[in-house]
């Protein structure tokens, strides 16, 4: 549930998911420099305490870019974090994170790069993916809005989330739905992330049409701009 992408001014990382911190040691990751989170389920910012030890390294805060109306939730949910009336007892430390809020329709600068935030329908909340240059990343969407479809014109690299075969569910695509979802958008190619354990990576990958692949732990993926 996590992502790393280079910028020209640093390394963004998308989302905080529990157990951030197995994932950025397996992937050598030595630095992050902004944080992009899309929506504030459990299952993307409950591993915002992992991201102290970058805080800790560069001395200073944290940008985290966040939608508007999500900007209460943290808030509240990682208290210790975000007020700085709270200090942390001396010899300990915590996450020195500032909350970079956006709107839908903001274009937002990020590491010297302009992304543009996508929202998409997930169940009864929203969630903010974002198109940069070649880049198109939503990972927790059931539906591609007419404006989101707009916006991702033209882009070379597409992530789109997928659970499983058949079985619709109310917040996420199955299989079916981000294919056709990746049809309607056309990139060059497309990567299907937020995958349960319900599929097999080797059988997906077969069955899936030209230019469509499943995702696994590790990827390294080229964008052009």
């Amino acid at each position: 549930h996590a992502a790393l992408v280079e910028l020209p001014g640093g390394t963004l990382l998308v989302d905080a998911p529990p157990e951030l911190r197995l994932q950025l040691v397996a992937a050598g990751v030595r630095s992050v420099d902004a944080v992009w989170i899309t929506h504030t389920h459990a299952d993307h910012v409950h591993g915002i305490d992992d991201l102290r030890i970058f805080t800790l390294r560069s001395g200073g805060l944290l940008p985290a870019y966040v939608a508007r109306a999500y900007v209460a939730d943290l808030q509240e949910r990682f208290r210790y974090v975000f007020d700085e009336g709270i200090r942390p007892p001396p010899g300990t430390s915590k996450p020195e994170i500032r909350l970079e809020p956006f709107e839908a329709g903001d274009e937002v600068e990020v590491l010297g790069a302009r992304l543009r935030p996508l929202r998409v329908p997930h169940g009864p909340v929203d969630a903010y993916g974002f198109r940069v240059g070649g880049l198109g990343y939503i990972t927790d969407g059931k539906r591609l809005p007419d404006d989101v479809l707009a916006a991702l014109e033209g882009v070379d690299t597409l992530v789109l989330n997928a659970l499983w075969y058949g079985d619709p569910h109310p917040t996420h695509f199955n299989v079916e739905e981000a294919v056709e979802a990746a049809r309607r958008v056309g990139a060059r190619r497309t990567y299907l992330t937020h995958l349960t354990h319900r599929l097999r990576h080797e059988s997906l990958a077969e069955a899936l049409p030209e230019g469509i692949e499943p995702a696994y732990d590790g990827l390294v993926v080229d964008v052009a701009p």
